[in-house]
């Protein structure tokens, strides 16, 4: 649920929601038992690999995406920008784990549709992250002038091959498969800002159900697309109430390149307003061009992290990719009314940094740079000040660091040494000029 592209206002509406919007204010724009390697579908078994998704080593015990070679992520092409940082978390696939707050949701959310539409989905969640350019983009209707196609934004291993941004990069191949009603999850990567929602690596649902003329009417629909309309809101208004209980709902009119009509959904919780995913009737360029002519379809995407934080509220996006047993041990499979109590809070320590850009310069890379550097002991990259000086016409940024660790206190020497890379790099990679 994580984010499918339906996120951010500089992703401008790709599909799912991100966690960075889950109260409105971001910078930026759930037990059944467990089911994930659907090793007898054909196509997609443990000894097979996705068109999307060439080269991925495969576990032959578990049937799911083990580690990929580490040359076949980062690779020596001019356009490769996949960093180590972004490398190692490629495999962990915390969805695949029962008792992790995002395995949790993912099969609260399985259960929601296996026992209100029993036999009717198929569930994947072990494809290969990374996926061809066309699959991501162009077979999903984005457009070739979009923002999120920039290296910017997108994580790319060559000029034709990408490391997935949303999961609905897996949805024509999917149909021309010849599945007609499924769910895919999985990991997908961004490039993006840093702050307490927001990460590079996030963890996605798509769904997608397909009917046929001879449905439509059956249920005495004469227009497929108000009919696709209508069974798509009541499955996921159903599903809100399935994960949050009876709270106040309503549909807010959007626009995503893949679906028209296009929607929002945002229930009333915890006294606001919250977006939960994007949804739609799919295009019908879509559907004609991979095997369903003359049918209609509905899909929705959502950010399963972006769950999680308001269920359990949990306050910071790191938790998820922490090894501490004090926030892992908080969490049972099949549970979904924990809230996380915070072990302990170490203090922040911050860090500025200052400098005249140049035109090429963006945020995106300059926190880049630092997650390669620091890791997950930088909390937020925040702009304090942005000044243009009035005779050269040279404009100043002024970054505020903050470092924090979730489990330990940083010392002075360890900051110090992290910033001081911080400013070798940003000088050396960046073609900025520091104050």
């Amino acid at each position: 649920m994580q984010r499918s592209l339906m996120a951010s206002a500089r992703y401008c509406k790709l599909f799912s929601t991100r966690p960075g919007r889950l109260t409105h204010i971001g910078r930026k724009c759930g037990s059944v038992p467990l089911i994930s390697n659907v090793s007898t579908v054909h196509g997609y078994g443990k000894h097979s690999k996705s068109l999307s998704a060439p080269r991925a080593a495969m576990s032959t015990e578990t049937g799911r995406v083990g580690s990929i070679p580490r040359e076949e992520v980062i690779t020596s092409d001019p356009a490769n920008n996949v960093t180590d940082n972004i490398y190692e978390k490629i495999g962990t696939n915390l969805h695949h784990i029962p008792s992790h707050p995002i395995g949790i949701i993912k099969e609260a959310i399985y259960g929601y549709f296996d026992r209100n539409y029993p036999d009717t989905f198929t569930k994947f969640d072990d494809l290969h992250p990374v996926v061809t350019a066309t699959a991501n983009f162009d077979e999903v209707l984005v457009p070739s002038d979009h923002v999120s196609r920039s290296p910017n934004d997108t994580y790319y291993v060559d000029s034709e091959t990408v490391l997935r941004c949303h999961t609905s990069a897996h949805q024509a191949e999917t149909l021309r498969k010849g599945f007609t009603s499924f769910l895919v999850t999985g990991d997908v990567y961004r490039r993006d800002s840093i702050d307490s929602t927001h990460y590079p690596v996030f963890h996605q649902m798509e769904g997608v159900r397909v009917f046929t003329e001879d449905e439509w009417k059956a249920a005495g629909a004469s227009d497929g697309t108000a009919f696709c309309e209508q069974e798509l809101k009541k499955a996921l208004e159903g599903l809100a109430k399935e994960l949050f209980g009876d709270v106040e709902m309503r549909w807010i009119d959007a626009y995503f390149p893949f679906t028209d009509p296009s929607f929002e959904l945002e229930i009333y919780f915890k006294d606001q307003w919250l977006e939960v995913l994007g949804c739609g009737v799919m295009e019908q360029e879509i559907l004609d061009k991979n095997g369903r002519e003359g049918h209609k379809a509905w899909a929705f995407g959502l950010g399963l992290e972006r769950l999680a934080m308001v269920l359990y509220d949990i306050p910071d996006i790191r938790l998820f990719w922490t090894s501490d047993q004090r926030f892992l041990k908080q969490f049972k499979e099949g549970d979904l009314q924990s809230k996380f109590k915070p072990y302990s809070k170490y203090p922040p320590c911050f860090k500025d940094v200052a400098f005249w850009i140049s035109e090429d310069f963006t945020e995106n890379n300059l926190c880049e740079l630092v997650r390669g550097i620091a890791g997950d002991l930088v909390e937020e990259v925040k702009l304090i000040d942005d000044f243009t000086h009035p005779k050269t016409g040279k404009t100043s940024n002024c970054f505020r660091i903050a470092y924090r660790s979730m489990e330990r206190s940083l010392t002075d020497d360890e900051i110090n040494n992290l910033q001081e890379e911080v400013r070798k790099q940003v000088a050396s990679k960046l073609n900025v000029e520091l104050r």
